[in-house]
């Protein structure tokens, strides 16, 4: 029998979660999503789910979540010289806070 607790909804242990969590999204548009409505956006594995990433940020950052929003993006086509290439899809999240909760990014290590 295994033993595994439940993370705020998510089934993922205690070092799976913290693998769902790649890095932090730093553009000019994930800045403003923070500047104007509070949302921090983080890279995300491609298999994590909603409740996976509000556990992970809970977890790491010591935080509330108010809100999860997954956005799958597609991997570009490119030429690379005379063939075709395409880079990999990568999984967004953006992240909605509850009020008083912040994220140091400073403290943040994948």
């Amino acid at each position: 029998m295994s033993q595994s607790k439940h993370y705020g909804g998510s089934a993922l242990s205690k070092d799976e979660l913290y693998q769902v969590l790649i890095a932090p999204v730093v553009t000019e548009k994930s800045t403003r999503a923070a500047e104007v409505s509070g949302q921090a956006v983080f890279q995300v594995a491609n298999s994590a789910t909603r409740n996976d990433v509000k556990a992970a940020i809970e977890q790491a950052f010591d935080v509330e979540v108010e809100s999860v929003k997954i956005l799958n993006v597609k991997g570009k086509t490119k030429r690379f010289g005379k063939s075709i290439g395409k880079r990999n899809d990568r999984k967004k999240a953006y992240i909605r806070l509850k009020d008083g909760s912040d994220i140091d990014f400073a403290e943040f290590q994948a």
